[in-house]
């Protein structure tokens, strides 16, 4: 079983940054970012496999947000840059069963979950 606590969020204004932060208790295979806006469901946005690589992307967030992960320190981060009001979202973390999907950004494939980060943007 893996512990996930979130941090970092807040309230910025249009084209801010933001460093979000994910600890957990035991370090997973893959490890994702994923956002819910209001009325919306979970959509993945970043997700990184940490024995080395480099990160996953939706989209949306290319060139924008930057995700990496500290295996001495057992945390994930997100870098968000140039943020926009449509990123406004509460930011969850999720981690990988021991087996996984590479690359994969479907919540359905994760099972840990963190509580969440509000993020916000104006």
């Amino acid at each position: 079983h893996v512990q996930l606590v979130e941090s970092g969020g807040g309230s910025v204004q249009a084209g801010g940054s933001l460093r979000l932060s994910c600890s957990y208790t035991r370090r997973p295979n893959y490890v994702t970012w994923f956002r819910q806006g209001p009325g919306n469901g979970r959509e993945g946005v970043a997700g990184i496999y940490t024995g080395g690589g480099d990160g996953y992307y939706a989209d949306a967030v290319k060139g924008r947000f930057t995700i990496s992960r500290d295996n001495a320190k057992n945390t994930l981060y997100l870098q968000m840059n140039n943020l926009k009001p449509e990123d406004t979202a509460m930011y969850l973390c999720a981690a990988s069963r021991p087996y996984y999907v590479l690359g994969s950004l479907d919540s359905a494939d994760f099972a840990y979950w963190g509580q969440g980060t509000q993020v916000t943007v104006s």
